[in-house]
């Protein structure tokens, strides 16, 4: 029986066992967010250490400013290909908890109408996805005593807080964590059947702005009409940021915006991507994006701008006739191409000040803020990476772009200098960021073997 052969049968004898361990995983309330949670965090960083150590792999907990790093070295021979496996164990908060079936930090195994899901915050962003790769090494381990490539592992902490300890962290420790290639698992299958290699990701740009008018909440009745409404104020500014096309109107925010190649757009075409289900699984039936494109052009190659959040006045239970002092906006922009995210964060700033009316004052308090990133295929990584998952799903990969954001690749790129791999195995259904959330069982395990294949097939580059 070949190496590869006896890693896979590894894989299948040990599937419950991985089971457990992810669950031991997904009790820890690692929410990144919520200061309360910091403990948890800390937890969250101790377990993997200890999982990565009692595989014979030299990890320790690093601290930061915020939550702790996690970096091990599984480093044998000089001659093997070296890559950095990348993923976070912070989850996002679970509000609002009484849409929830269960427990968040309980996880359980349920069926549904597709199969067996593994429901629990975090099971698909990030933990699940995360284990995937673990185990897998943990069956190179057991079954040959080592991995077919080098690898240093870099777990984090707050990805899902804005990665603030992130860069300094890189450039500190840039000699130790540079490497060949950097594997990413952050991403998801293009459908339950096909895996997918993600090759564009769209920037993202965040911004939180406050317009303040009188110095107290007034009375509408005593002030109504004379006096300045923040949120009425606001609300005017938002409802400009789009044209009656859908496009932005904030100066300059195409730039950098190619058209589309038309050979990428007619493989696009061919995925037979069904706008109609897609807007159907969340209750919805029209296009609402910018005319003229697909949703899916819109998912992976147009820029966007939208309002996330508005706070303002009385929104207590009953009634409450105020004027406000302050009403404010959270405003994020996903980047393609080369868009500039602080050429136009000062755009968006100078558009909001040349509509602000006497009386009234904004400050604004920046969040994200990253370019888009394109991967080269021609790297022999990407071919090789496609056809483990082939072999392994019996179904063609795909090479397909992705509406988020995942600012550490564009981080490897410039602080590191190395290209980045982006292969997961979520669903669009899984429900990250929201109640509920879940990661098919399938995609966990044939997720663990088709990063068994991957190391094997990175080892002959």
């Amino acid at each position: 029986m070949s190496s590869l052969a006896n890693v896979l049968q590894q894989v299948d004898s040990d599937a419950d066992a991985a089971i457990t361990r992810l669950f031991d995983l997904l009790k820890i309330q690692s929410i990144s967010t919520d200061p309360h949670y910091a403990k948890d965090c800390i937890k969250g960083a101790d377990w993997l250490v200890a999982e990565l150590q009692s595989l014979g792999i030299e990890a320790s907990r690093r601290d930061t400013p915020g939550h702790p790093m996690v970096v091990g070295h599984s480093l044998k021979a000089d001659n093997r290909p070296h890559v950095l496996f990348y993923g976070h164990y912070d989850v996002q908060p679970v509000d609002p908890l009484e849409l929830w079936d269960r427990q968040p930090f309980d996880p359980a195994i349920e069926e549904t109408d597709n199969g067996k899901v593994i429901r629990a915050r975090g099971a698909a962003d990030d933990k699940g996805q995360l284990m995937t790769f673990i185990e897998a090494c943990r069956a190179w381990i057991q079954t040959e005593g080592s991995l077919p490539v080098n690898v240093t592992f870099l777990f984090e902490g707050e990805e899902e807080s804005g990665s603030p300890s992130l860069v300094p962290f890189l450039e500190t420790h840039k000699d130790e964590l540079t490497a060949d290639l950097a594997l990413v698992c952050d991403t998801g299958m293009w459908d339950a059947n096909t895996p997918s290699i993600c090759t564009m990701l769209r920037g993202l740009l965040g911004e939180e702005i406050t317009i303040t008018a009188a110095d107290k909440d007034l009375h509408s009745g005593m002030f109504g009409g004379p006096a300045a409404n923040p949120i009425r104020i606001l609300t005017n500014i938002l409802a400009g940021l789009h044209d009656d096309q859908g496009r932005v109107t904030v100066v300059d925010f195409y730039k950098g915006v190619d058209p589309l190649p038309a050979q990428v757009k007619q493989q696009w075409d061919s995925l037979n991507f069904n706008e109609s289900d897609f807007l159907g699984a969340v209750d919805l039936s029209v296009n609402a994006g910018e005319q003229g494109y697909t949703a899916l052009e819109h998912l992976w190659s147009r820029p966007t701008c939208e309002i996330n959040g508005i706070d303002g006045g009385y929104t207590g239970e009953g009634f409450k006739t105020v004027l406000p002092a302050k009403a404010s906006a959270k405003v994020s922009f996903r980047l393609v191409g080369n868009q500039d995210p602080l050429a136009i964060r000062e755009n968006f700033r100078d558009y909001v000040r040349k509509q602000l009316p006497a009386d009234c004052s904004v400050t604004f308090e920046d969040h994200a803020a990253s370019p888009a990133t394109t991967m080269s295929i021609s790297d022999r990584a990407f071919e090789n990476t496609r056809l483990a998952l082939t072999e392994e799903w019996q179904n063609n990969a795909v090479y397909a772009g992705c509406g988020g954001s995942i600012p550490v690749v564009g981080y490897f790129d410039e602080l590191l200098g190395m290209q980045s791999l982006l292969v997961g195995f979520g669903l669009d259904d899984d429900q990250i960021h929201s109640p509920n959330e879940k990661y098919n069982l399938t995609s966990f395990h044939k997720g663990i073997r088709s990063w068994a294949r991957i190391l094997q097939w990175l080892s002959r580059n």
